[in-house]
C-alpha cells in the first residue's frame, strides 16, 4: 500500500533533538584565546544563518574580544542586589524566553552571586542545553576538579572556581585553544591580556615558563583521553572489532610466581617509553584449582598498583580466551606473558594456551619475556 502525505513526511523529517549541543573551547591558562575563537565561530555560524546571542562574554577589557561580541545580538544580564551592591548575572529566564538557536556562555566554572536562579555556571547551562538551544562554552584546565590539586603543586595558587569532572566529558565538541608558552609571554608583555601594571607580576608566578608548560601537557592530555573514549564509542557502535593501534594499550599477564614482579616491572618500563595505558590482567580459571601461592599473586598485584598499572582481575573457562576477550573489550595492542624456563610436558601446555591466545585474539603485538632476570 503506498504511503500517505504525512507518512513521507514523517520519513523525511529529521529527528527532534532532545538536547542541545554542547561545545566547549578548552585552554590552559587565560590569553590563549578562548573567548576570542567561541566569537569568531558566533559570527561564523549567524553567517551562515544561525540565530545566535550572547548569554554572557567577559571582555575583561581586551579590544579584540570587545570588537566582535559588539557584533552579536547580547541578552541583557539579571541585575541582583547582593549585600548593597549590585551585580550583574547571566539571564537564563531571559535566554530561555528569547530561544535563540545557539547561545555563548563565557567562562563556564564561575560561580554566580547569591541569588540567582543556580549556584553555578554550568548548572546554567544545564538548564539552557534541556531546553534544546545549543551552547558554546570556554574553560580553562585548571577549573576541572581533578586537576585543580594538580595545578595547585605546580603553580602554587589554588583553584577556588571549578566544575566537576563530568561537566567538559559531557561536551559533544571539545576544541583545544592552543598557543606555545613563549607566544603567551609576548602577549602578555604586549598588554594583550592583563593591563601593564599586572604583566611583570604574572610573568614570575602563575605565567612562568615552567608552569605554562606543564598546564599546556595537561591541556593536551585532557583532550586526547576526551578523543580517545569518543573513537571507543565510534568503534563499539560501529561494532569495529579491528585494532586500530591509535594509542598504545599495554597487558601484562601475570599468576601467582613470585618471579611475576619482574614481568610487571619490564612492562612498566615499556609502557613508560611508550607513553601507553598499563594493564596488568590475571586470569582465575572456573574450573581449575587455585592458585596455590595467593600471598604472593596479592603481592604482584599490589606491586602493579605501586607502578600505576590497572589491575583487572577476571575469572574465565580458559585463560587464553579470558585473556583474548579483554585485548579486544579494551583495544590492547601490545601483550607480556611470562615464561618460565621449563623444559618437560609443561612448555607444551604453555605453547598450546599461547597459540591459543594468537587464534582468538584480534591483532595485536605479543612479547613472551623470561619471567626470571638474567645473572
Amino acid at each position: 500500500m503506498p504511503k500517505k502525505p504525512e507518512e513521507w513526511l514523517e520519513v523525511a523529517s529529521p529527528p527532534q533533538k532532545s538536547r542541545g549541543s554542547f561545545k566547549l573551547f578548552l585552554g590552559y591558562a587565560p590569553g590563549v584565546g578562548k573567548t576570542f575563537n567561541m566569537l569568531s565561530e558566533a559570527l561564523r555560524r549567524r553567517s551562515r544563518g544561525e540565530d545566535v546571542v550572547v548569554g554572557v562574554v567577559e571582555t575583561h577589557g581586551r579590544q579584540a574580544v570587545e570588537e566582535l561580541a559588539n557584533q552579536l545580538e547580547t541578552v541583557a544580564r539579571k541585575k541582583i542586589d547582593y549585600k548593597g551592591t549590585v551585580f550583574e548575572e547571566m539571564d537564563v529566564d531571559a535566554i530561555l524566553a528569547r530561544q535563540p538557536g545557539v547561545v555563548l556562555v563565557d567562562e563556564l566554572a564561575h560561580t554566580n552571586i547569591p541569588g540567582s536562579k543556580h549556584r553555578k555556571r554550568y548548572e546554567d547551562v544545564q538548564e539552557i542545553l534541556a531546553a534544546k538551544v545549543d551552547v558554546i562554552s570556554t574553560l580553562n584546565i585548571q577549573h576541572i576538579e581533578s586537576l585543580a590539586p594538580v595545578v595547585r603543586s605546580i603553580t602554587g595558587i589554588t583553584v577556588r572556581e571549578t566544575v566537576p569532572d563530568w561537566v567538559p566529558l559531557t561536551a559533544s565538541e571539545t576544541v583545544m585553544v592552543d598557543l606555545t608558552p613563549e607566544a603567551l609571554q609576548n602577549r602578555m608583555k604586549r598588554g594583550d591580556v592583563y593591563s601593564t601594571e599586572k604583566v611583570e607580576r604574572s610573568l614570575k608566578n602563575f605565567f612562568r615558563r615552567g608552569n605554562l608548560i606543564a598546564l599546556r601537557e595537561l591541556a593536551l592530555r585532557q583532550v586526547a583521553e576526551q578523543v580517545d573514549r569518543s573513537l571507543e564509542s565510534y568503534m563499539e557502535a560501529q561494532d569495529i572489532r579491528k585494532n586500530w593501534g591509535v594509542r598504545e594499550r599495554m597487558a601484562v599477564c601475570v599468576s601467582a610466581n613470585p618471579a611475576g614482579q619482574y614481568l610487571i616491572a619490564r612492562g612498566a618500563r615499556m609502557a613508560r617509553r611508550m607513553d601507553a595505558e598499563l594493564y596488568v590482567v590475571h586470569v582465575e580459571r572456573e574450573f581449575g584449582p587455585k592458585e596455590s601461592n595467593q600471598n604472593a599473586l596479592a603481592a604482584n598485584l599490589r606491586f602493579a598498583e605501586s607502578l600505576g598499572a590497572k589491575v583487572v582481575r577476571l575469572k574465565g573457562r580458559s585463560v587464553a580466551d579470558t585473556v583474548a576477550n579483554f585485548v579486544r573489550s579494551k583495544h590492547i595492542t601490545q601483550v607480556i606473558f611470562g615464561r618460565t624456563p621449563v623444559h618437560d610436558w609443561r612448555k607444551y601446555l604453555y605453547l598450546s594456551a599461547v597459540h591459543r591466545f594468537l587464534r582468538e585474539s584480534p591483532a595485536v603485538d605479543v612479547h613472551i619475556v623470561t619471567q626470571e632476570p638474567e645473572d
